[in-house]
């Protein structure tokens, strides 16, 4: 088609009409994807069913991913954490993480910062006692 002749107005009603398609060839494209993966999903499926095997195992090896475990899950007992009680009251009990507002109070009093990294081991090793198992 020789486009030198044509009028600007013309041009681009021929451009409006080649994008108009290019939309909708995108659009049928993608559902004509959508469709075939579904075709080769199922394809999938049969086969792992003709050779006997569950779907959710393949799929994991497909995945990458490491098989979940099922049932009840065991403690990992390789963390063990420190666990500090008060001497005076051995209801208060720390861990690790947020520190209680009674270890706050405590180490106000003592004059210790609680944001303090240095202050708080200080105040552990000084104030608290490790429980035992």
């Amino acid at each position: 088609m020789e486009y030198a002749n044509l009028s600007v107005e013309e041009i681009r009603r021929q451009l409006e009409e080649a994008e108009s398609k290019q939309s909708e060839l995108k659009r049928a494209l993608e559902i004509r994807r959508r469709e075939a993966k579904k075709e080769v999903a199922q394809e999938v499926r049969d086969l792992i069913q003709q050779r006997g095997y569950d779907l959710a195992e393949i799929v994991e090896l497909l995945d990458g991913k490491k098989p979940r475990r099922t049932g009840a899950r065991k403690s990992s007992g390789s963390r063990q954490y420190t666990e500090y009680f008060d001497p005076e009251n051995p209801e208060n009990v720390y861990v690790r993480g947020v520190l209680p507002r009674w270890m706050k109070d405590k180490m106000t009093e003592k004059g210790l910062d609680h944001s303090s990294k240095e202050d708080r081991d200080t105040f552990k090793k000084t104030y608290l006692q490790v429980k035992n198992g």
